[in-house]
């Protein structure tokens, strides 16, 4: 029992200490001027990991209760935990490590940044192998979503083109662009077939979303290629895009996914516009 008592403490003391290394502006929240501690509070972990802050607070509490696979992973990244701490979480918890878990990258290299910035009339996001938004440009911000207001958590390509009502107005023919979206994904998530997440990540989304469940269902897969994206924008109108994606070089979990004004179109133009009056 001692060994047990002491587990469950560890994995409490752990948390509160990466809990502490946070600061409220890392994941999209007001600094405030009455924190008596560093970091973040307990109720802002758990709102961000989408759990009950009276079950967060017993687990810091180290108290003898399970802890699931998904829960962990939302804690892994709300907490922007590297591999080596992710797999002491999963070891402190008593659940298997997911096979080859990419950690969550919440440092983006200055170089990868200034590229996307550069990238001014194209939007351009930054994503890693399981779709999450890491980074993002300007224009991105402007066409699409402004994804510094979306919850860490939930800041999945995936998850907003399915459950964010706002996001899927934008799409030209969403059904179309949606159903080649699940294709793609599926065809990723082979990589990564038993690591827990992909299982409870689907599952949620398939009781989210009645297309993804009837889409996912017909085991469809196809390899990410160039083609065209249309999105409509509220105030510059139809927006037409070349759209391709790059591995990063020095980090092949990582893959920059750029939407070009297409050439004859007035696109470009509506960009420029767009960035200096949004």
């Amino acid at each position: 029992m001692k060994e047990v008592i002491s587990r469950y403490k560890e994995l409490g003391d752990f948390l509160k200490t990466r809990r502490a290394k946070i600061s409220p502006l890392q994941v999209g929240l007001p600094e405030g001027s009455r924190r008596r501690t560093p970091g973040l509070r307990r109720e802002e972990v758990a709102s961000l990991s989408g759990i009950g802050i009276t079950w967060y607070t017993w687990l810091e509490q180290g108290r003898d209760i399970q802890v699931s696979s998904q829960v962990l992973e939302c804690l892994s990244r709300v907490l922007m935990l590297n591999e080596d701490e992710i797999r002491h979480l999963y070891t402190l918890a008593n659940q298997n490590t997911p096979v080859d878990i990419p950690p969550y990258q919440h440092d983006v290299n200055p170089m990868l940044q200034r590229i996307l910035d550069s990238l001014s009339l194209s939007p351009s996001m930054l994503f890693d192998t399981r779709w999450n938004i890491i980074s993002w440009n300007r224009a991105a911000e402007l066409v699409l979503l402004d994804f510094g207001k979306i919850d860490i958590v939930q800041r999945n390509y995936i998850w907003l083109v399915f459950t964010n009502f706002k996001f899927k107005e934008i799409f030209d023919n969403w059904e179309k662009q949606a159903q080649g979206l699940v294709a793609r994904f599926r065809a990723e998530c082979s990589k990564y077939i038993e690591d827990p997440w992909v299982t409870q990540f689907v599952q949620k989304l398939k009781n989210e979303s009645e297309e993804f469940d009837k889409w996912w269902s017909m085991h469809d897969v196809e390899n990410e290629k160039g083609n065209h994206k249309i999105f409509n924008h509220p105030t510059a109108g139809k927006l037409i895009f070349e759209h391709t994606s790059f591995f990063v070089a020095d980090n092949m979990n990582l893959k920059l996914f750029i939407n070009s004004p297409a050439p004859d179109t007035d696109t470009e133009i509506k960009m420029k516009k767009l960035m200096i009056f949004p």
